[in-house]
């Protein structure tokens, strides 16, 4: 990764009031890029964009991804030339309880943004941030790769799936052939963890809320497995991959998976009772057996296309992810400073990179 290819970037985050739109745009800041936010108001309290004062920085505007008037005075206004779109609804079980919102916002909002992008002859490269869900889940124990069908059972997964589909049919459309100067790829990541994450039915905010105030948490399929990883793994994957775009490297506008290695592939029971013993002061969950909405038991992104053609790779094992977690959050309770914090976070990680 070049870190220093962002200096003076005019880079547009869409979801920046988010968990990971937040860290991508402290991250950029701190690289030197002029960022400019695009997102709804923030969609938790606490939440990262207040804790750790992502509106530093930059310039925020809070709008709907939907909204055409609003949305294009802020392109004309931030005139990127790389957008990185992270806006979204991005909880499975709310998409069960809201199914249209959820394909407006995470489709249509997608379409939106695309189309006026069009307009927009200074940009240059477009991430699409979708989800490793976005795929035909067939339970297999091997990773699912770029080429497998996308699909989803539920409103939140199709939902990722249809965003891939409609931001394939803008490339195909519009952002392909020598005519065009901007390139456009997806990315999908497996689950992410990391400081700030407050987000309703996750497992690691719900046991870190449960643990701040002395209650047990009750937790929905303990033995399902996911692709866990810290946040600034995928980021990291998204900067990379922007960079190849804005050199307009046509073989990068597809779509891209960013997951961990084998080894950091847990339980949610694991990642829990991990948890239990890094918190500490009796600290302790249980199984949930009321019924819930179906969920995937076994989910692996097959990763060897970013590591083969991207040159990226996992950095930051799980055991230390989960350290990070629990330091920020003790920070939070303690009223440390939560930004400084966050930047000597990614600070560690980047003396990681360079000692590559």
């Amino acid at each position: 990764m070049n870190l220093d290819f962002w200096k003076n970037k005019s880079v547009l985050v869409t979801g920046h009031t988010g968990f990971k739109g937040g860290w991508i745009a402290t991250w950029l800041v701190r690289l030197g890029a002029r960022v400019t936010g695009y997102s709804l108001a923030p969609p938790s309290e606490p939440c990262f964009f207040e804790q750790a004062g992502v509106s530093r920085g930059i310039t925020s505007h809070l709008g709907d991804i939907r909204d055409d008037d609003t949305l294009r005075a802020a392109l004309a206004e931030a005139r990127p030339e790389i957008v990185l779109h992270l806006a979204a609804q991005a909880i499975v079980r709310r998409g069960y309880r809201e199914p249209l919102e959820t394909y407006s916002t995470n489709v249509m909002g997608t379409a939106q943004l695309l189309n006026l992008l069009r307009d927009r002859p200074e940009v240059r490269a477009i991430v699409s941030v979708t989800s490793d869900k976005c795929y035909q889940n067939r339970e297999w124990l091997r990773g699912y790769s770029e080429e497998d069908p996308l699909g989803g059972k539920d409103p939140y997964s199709s939902s990722k799936a249809a965003a891939e589909l409609v931001t394939a049919a803008f490339r195909d459309s519009y952002y392909s052939g020598e005519a065009s100067v901007t390139r456009i790829a997806t990315a999908r990541a497996g689950n992410v963890i990391g400081g700030g994450d407050w987000a309703e039915d996750r497992l690691v905010p719900d046991l870190i809320r449960g643990f701040s105030s002395g209650n047990t948490v009750s937790i929905r399929c303990p033995g399902a497995i996911r692709p866990w990883q810290h946040v600034v793994e995928p980021l990291r994957g998204y900067l990379m991959l922007a960079e190849r775009l804005w050199h307009g490297e046509p073989d990068f506008a597809s779509a891209w998976n960013f997951g961990p290695g084998t080894n950091d592939e847990r339980s949610v029971s694991w990642i829990a009772d991990r948890l239990v013993d890094l918190w500490g002061e009796g600290a302790q969950w249980r199984v949930d057996d009321n019924e819930h909405p179906p969920e995937a038991t076994y989910l692996k992104l097959a990763t060897s296309k970013a590591r083969e053609s991207l040159g990226w790779e996992p950095r930051l094992p799980l055991e230390t992810a989960l350290e990070w977690v629990v330091e920020w959050h003790r920070a939070a309770i303690a009223g440390d400073d939560l930004r400084a914090l966050t930047e000597r976070q990614l600070e560690i990680y980047e003396e990681s990179l360079a000692a590559e």
